[in-house]
């Protein structure tokens, strides 16, 4: 931070590839990759960490974010849509808009992104980028050549046909939308992955927004906290320091921070808590303050890899919630510590561990306290333990069946709440134990219970259709002659979700 004056400068655009599986996003991220990144004699490339920086001759930097697109990942491209500048949307000009098309554009939309539409597979036989143009204004995208606004191009993955003049559009979009930061501010960026390395710990991929991080600064997410103890470049190399817009790996967090979370630079390690200790309290009394009239099942998520989490997330939200509502108070990468089960005991919370094991001094307070743990290398097996969970926290309803009716006859005696009544069973049959209720003029006056059942004075566990019996009544409400009687059952059943 250099004073309190503002450094506000031009910035690298960052861009998102999004469109539908197998349209070729990878392909021409590749393509680029290849043609415009020079290979370090040291290095290489030596690690995919999901964001790269081109430089054009003589024409500027572009960093690209690359994006899973796997279905189970839809959350994570929604999150890259937000960090990024512009959109490249990739149709295979042979297949068209499909059901990812659709899914992309409406991120794209919601993050109210500018974006070029980029025909790929153009070399095919069978690609008719006009055919995708007239499919695309059913989605309400009109591109430049039709009249509307939006940039599009006919490319190629394979021959590198039309790659160049994507890059000179979206250098051309870039400077239409102006793009600056401040360089001064204490720096801010995303994580847009992150992981724990075996041997260098946790790791997190950030493109940086504002400000300009450097070695030594201290950081932190509302997840994760540490000091930077070394940055590196996409292709591994050490950087002193990293501007807005460039892709960075940070090395010193004390975990694995959240995808999506913002990274910042504090000015020391006690304000950096204090800051993360204040989102927490908020976090927690948000969580009680909604719970208070609603039944609800809070989970603690560990897992391997951030892109674990991210599915068991996605897989959770599908179980129906309109009974039981499920909270997620933490989810984060490794193993489940004591500070894990605290919070579990304090919510009574459900922990569910993906591919993960439970610390040395975890295991010793789990001795001592009854916390409930699901453990499993399928994620599958964790959402089956939930949702059983989830249905042992229902009520069991109470169901009832009609059994049988009975057109009273005779009464024979009454006393206090208890009468003893004859009559004729007209329909279904009555048991011994059964629950009863009195109509009269069809209104109902009286409620009660079969406490014995008799036929010619002996007693039987169970009358049907045709039968006379006598019954030894007792509840509410008096029975008269001619009064019907309905004879019924009441069971618990286990809900399902």
């Amino acid at each position: 931070m250099t004073g309190n004056k503002k450094q506000t400068k031009q910035r690298p655009p960052v861009i998102v590839v999004l469109g539908h599986i197998d349209h070729g996003k990878t392909s021409i991220l590749d393509y680029i990759r290849k043609t415009h990144i020079q290979e370090k004699e040291t290095s290489g490339i030596t690690q995919h960490i999901g964001a790269y920086q081109i430089e054009v001759p003589l024409k500027g930097k572009i960093t690209f974010i690359d994006t899973p697109g796997h279905e189970a990942f839809s959350a994570i491209r929604s999150r890259g849509a937000k960090v990024a500048d512009i959109a490249v949307l990739v149709i295979d000009a042979v297949e068209g808009v499909k059901a990812q098309t659709k899914e992309a554009i409406s991120h794209i939309k919601n993050a109210s992104l500018p974006f070029i539409v980029a025909f790929n597979k153009i070399d095919k036989f069978g690609a008719d980028s006009q055919r995708v143009k007239q499919e695309l204004l059913k989605e309400e995208i009109v591109v430049e050549d039709l009249g509307g606004n939006v940039p599009a191009i006919a490319v190629s993955a394979k021959t590198g046909q039309g790659i160049a003049e994507l890059l000179d559009l979206i250098l051309l979009v870039a400077e239409m939308e102006k793009l600056e930061a401040d360089f001064s501010v204490l720096a801010v960026g995303t994580v847009i992955e992150s992981f724990l390395d075996s041997q260098r710990g946790p790791i997190a991929t950030v493109i940086v927004s504002e400000g300009v991080f450097k070695k030594s600064d201290v950081v932190a997410t509302p997840s994760a906290i540490g000091k930077i103890k070394k940055l590196e470049d996409f292709q591994g190399k050490e950087l002193l320091q990293a501007e807005p817009a460039s892709p960075m790996v940070v090395l010193g967090l004390e975990q694995a921070p959240k995808i999506g979370e913002n990274l910042r630079v504090f000015l020391d390690l006690e304000s950096a808590k204090s800051q993360i200790k204040k989102i927490e309290e908020k976090k927690i009394t948000e969580v009680k303050e909604n719970d208070k009239d609603q039944k609800t099942l809070h989970l603690i998520i560990k897992a391997d890899v951030n892109g674990s989490l991210e599915a068991i997330e996605q897989m959770l939200m599908v179980i129906p919630q309109d009974r039981i509502n499920l909270k997620i108070l933490k989810s984060e990468v490794g193993a489940i510590n004591e500070s894990d089960l605290k919070l579990a005991k304090d919510f009574r919370a459900m922990i569910i561990g993906f591919r993960i094991k439970i610390n040395q001094t975890a295991a010793i307070f789990l001795e001592r306290e009854k916390i409930k743990i699901i453990q499993a290398d399928v994620i599958y097996e964790l959402i089956e333990g939930v949702r059983n969970m989830m249905e042992r926290m229902l009520v069991p309803k109470e169901v009832r069946t009609d059994l049988g009716k009975i057109k009273v006859l005779i009464v024979f005696m009454t006393d206090k709440n208890r009468q003893i009544v004859g009559g004729r069973i007209n329909s279904g049959e009555v048991e011994k134990g059964a629950r009863l209720e009195v109509y009269r003029n069809e209104e109902l006056v009286g409620k009660g219970k079969i406490i014995n059942l008799q036929r010619n004075k002996k007693d039987v566990p169970k009358l049907s259709k045709g039968d006379e019996c006598g019954i030894l009544y007792e509840g509410t409400g008096r029975i008269e002659k001619g009064d019907e009687i309905v004879v019924y059952k009441e069971e618990r059943q286990k809900e399902i979700l």
